[in-house]
């Protein structure tokens, strides 16, 4: 809205009104306009929410300061969806394909995850949705996203190419098509230019590589979203976990976003150059703030839990704005924090199952899932488990940090990767 207002004014001669033609003043005021939303206004929103006694709801699990969580407000994710929603609608090019898909990510799962929530409190237990609806609903997202993909005239990209000097064998410059093309490319680490496209994998199809290609793009997109969204649910089982580790990778995102979309930079870079994703990092800081915001409150020892309202949204946002910029491909060492934790649970069900069929006893890979909690448990404990250390207990806040940090890490290796060919 002020984006539009501001528009209006610099065509009367206002001074400063072309502020807001450059990305990096929007990207941040929309920065501290939702770390103000989230501090300020959060704080409401969890009194409210103590009021109406929307508590969370704790199984007794056996691990240290569990039980003083009882009754601590969930659904705080709101406080997440609101600061990032209002300083894009107010600073957002809201003409802008790219920003329209991330906010309408953000309310679709961001309602999908209020539903779960709501039926929790209404039951009075931790079984809310069914796991097959929340499902439907990730799937839902990625076939809108993939689709739009597709068939949106306003999603392109330009093809890069090295000019490479015969004699030195050296690259001279990067230059980009003079036309932007519809396709299947994304990124890649370790390849020459960075660029893979899916069209390779249906080259079988003759005439119709394309489009397979398509469709399968746009099945992993529905898998990606899905495993992210679900990842990001798994990992908020500690205060302040999912949150600094989405901030983290929100970051990175949001400098790829800039850098590919700019394309003096991207061609300095040699990376895939996409025309107006570079609006992508207004949303990004604004998602940033939010998080950092709600980390005010989220930090150990909790004040407020996002709930699935957030964890669903944020595992869903961040794998739609890697698709976005076609970097999805990254989100396996980038996102590896949430790919493990869906990756521990169903490791320990299919190895307990398997155990239990083979010998009558179920026995265990970790002391306990998802990933975060094995830490939490002493070794040999009474569990039958394959792995037994640490032995003694970690503290919570501990195991966060220290989440936190390999987090940081393997967003630096995923920026490296680029320049590994």
């Amino acid at each position: 809205m002020l984006y539009y207002l501001f528009n209006l004014l610099e065509e009367t001669g206002f001074p400063g009104a072309r502020l807001m033609d450059y990305i990096t003043f929007r990207a941040g005021a929309a920065l501290i306009l939702s770390l103000f939303i989230a501090m300020v206004f959060g704080r409401r929103i969890i009194d409210r929410l103590q009021k109406m006694q929307v508590g969370e709801i704790v199984r007794d699990l056996d691990l240290e300061g569990q039980m003083r969580k009882t009754g601590t407000p969930t659904m705080g994710g709101i406080i997440i969806i609101v600061a990032t929603l209002v300083p894009c609608l107010l600073i957002g090019n809201l003409a802008n394909v790219y920003m329209i898909l991330m906010l309408v990510a953000t309310v679709w799962l961001g309602s999908l995850g209020f539903a779960d929530d709501y039926l929790k409190m209404k039951r009075h237990n931790k079984d809310g949705m069914s796991g097959k609806f929340k499902i439907v609903g990730q799937v839902g997202l990625g076939l809108i996203v993939g689709l739009t993909m597709m068939l949106s005239p306003d999603i392109v990209m330009r093809q890069n190419h090295e000019v490479v000097n015969r004699e030195s064998n050296q690259v001279e410059e990067i230059i980009y098509e003079s036309q932007n093309i519809k396709t299947t490319q994304t990124t890649i680490p370790f390849v020459k230019e960075n660029n893979f496209d899916y069209a390779d994998l249906t080259a079988w199809m003759g005439d119709h590589a394309q489009t397979g290609g398509w469709i399968l793009f746009i099945l992993v997109v529905i898998f990606i979203v899905t495993a992210t969204s679900n990842g990001a649910n798994l990992t908020d089982g500690l205060d302040g976990l999912t949150t600094g580790c989405s901030a983290i990778i929100a970051v990175a995102l949001a400098i790829m976003a800039y850098l590919g979309g700019s394309v003096i930079y991207s061609s300095y870079l040699n990376i895939m150059y996409i025309p107006g994703s570079e609006e992508l990092s207004v949303f990004c800081a604004a998602f940033i703030g939010a998080l950092i915001g709600f980390l005010w409150y989220n930090a150990f020892p909790a004040q407020v839990f996002m709930g699935d309202t957030g964890s669903l949204t944020l595992g869903g946002i961040i794998a739609v704005l890697a698709v976005l910029i076609h970097k999805e491909l990254l989100l396996p060492l980038l996102c590896a924090i949430f790919y493990v934790e869906d990756l521990s649970v169903m490791l320990q069900v299919a190895y307990f199952k398997w155990t239990k069929k083979r010998t009558g006893t179920g026995r265990r890979i970790f002391k306990m899932t998802p990933l975060h909690h094995h830490f939490q448990k002493p070794g040999n404990s009474g569990i039958d488990a394959l792995i037994q250390k640490p032995m003694a207990a970690v503290p919570e806040s501990r195991i966060v940090v220290r989440f936190w940090i390999v987090g940081i890490f393997l967003a630096a290796i995923t920026f490296v990767t680029l320049k590994i060919r």
